[in-house]
């Protein structure tokens, strides 16, 4: 198949509410939506991808990712294309990780729905469907209005709450104590972005504790560069540690799994540049015994859908935190999955099934 259009356009969504973790602020979606059409037996078949940023959390920003992906365009168009090819051309370009994802994810669409597929069996997956039920993200902010919103998450169909923190710990413990008043022994997971040493980490998940919680996972306690502090907490903490920061790349993985700092990691297609190397990295955890979460920087339903297939594609994972989509103030697409609460269903039908609203 012949790749003969690939373009880029700022995809900025508006926020309900400010996502501020321990690291960042955000109020709009920082991405691009980039379209990918092949040429198939004389048939266009056009695909869509997202490229997703969280400075700094990622290196890329929206406006990098414009004039990065406009010059992958020039060297890309015109040429054949395929599942397995698209990432070596990508590595040939020299693209940063998150523009490669959204490009990947763009072409594989645009392959999957002219060969008539759901994108997840060109992953290899066996099964139609599995289990999808995300949790939903509390930021950092204030304890009472935040547990005004697990209130209402509650009442919509949510069961666990992701919780940000990292900046203060009290201030965070203030939150944990007035989300525990509001939904009497919620389930949270922790998501420190890097933001404690273990000393904190560690008081922080006794007083959730104390307040009566059911910890499910502490995701990226300490810096990745302090891996004598995440392995503490991993040993120590009594909950599963899950490495996000710490993980971008398969050396990483290894690296998490040789110093035991972590129980799991966390998958994102734009910190290991693409669905087929998110995959590998997930069927590598699984080997070597880690457990996974699907996660996702602040996209909208076309990140998550896209998420959502490479998890069908693994056979499902431990945690699945893919609900920003949730937390826009607008939906700028239709397709790809059902919600129910927060039950996520897969649409059935060629490619992602995502389309603009």
């Amino acid at each position: 198949m012949q790749l003969i259009e690939l373009s880029a356009s700022p995809l900025s969504v508006p926020l309900r509410e400010p996502f501020v973790i321990a690291t960042a602020t955000m109020t709009h979606t920082r991405a691009v939506l980039v379209r990918a059409v092949v040429l198939h037996e004389g048939v266009r078949y056009t695909g869509f991808g997202e490229a997703a940023a969280l400075p700094p959390v990622t290196a890329e920003d929206q406006p990098d990712m414009l004039v990065s992906i406009a010059g992958a365009s020039a060297a890309l168009q015109g040429s054949q294309v395929s599942a397995q090819g698209i990432a070596n051309a990508l590595a040939d370009v020299g693209l940063g990780p998150v523009a490669s994802a959204g490009i990947e994810c763009a072409v594989l669409d645009a392959l999957s729905r002219a060969r008539g597929l759901p994108l997840h069996r060109m992953l290899g997956s066996s099964v139609d469907t599995c289990p999808l039920v995300t949790d939903i993200t509390l930021p950092i902010g204030d304890p009472a209005h935040l547990a005004e919103l697990a209130r209402g998450y509650e009442k919509a169909g949510f069961s666990v709450f992701k919780v940000k923190v990292g900046k203060h710990r009290a201030d965070d413990a203030r939150v944990l104590s007035a989300l525990a008043r509001a939904v009497p022994r919620a389930h949270v997971r922790l998501d420190a972005n890097e933001g404690y040493t273990a000393d904190d980490a560690l008081r922080l998940l006794d007083e959730a504790r104390s307040f009566g919680l059911v910890v499910e996972c502490f995701e990226q306690p300490c810096a990745r560069t302090r891996i004598d502090e995440l392995a503490r907490v991993t040993a120590e903490g009594g909950v599963p540690v899950v490495a996000d920061e710490s993980c971008r790349s398969l050396a990483e993985l290894e690296a998490v799994a040789l110093n035991r700092s972590a129980h799991a990691v966390n998958l994102k297609l734009v910190k290991f540049g693409g669905l087929g190397a998110t995959l590998a990295v997930g069927r590598r955890a699984k080997e070597l015994g880690l457990g996974l979460m699907a996660g996702a920087m602040v996209e909208t339903r076309l990140g998550l859908t896209a998420m959502a297939h490479v998890v069908t594609a693994l056979g499902g994972v431990d945690w699945v935190d893919l609900d920003t989509a949730f937390l826009l103030d607008d939906d700028a697409f239709v397709g790809g999955y059902e919600a129910r609460g927060a039950e996520l269903r897969l649409v059935s039908g060629p490619g992602l099934t995502v389309a603009l609203a």
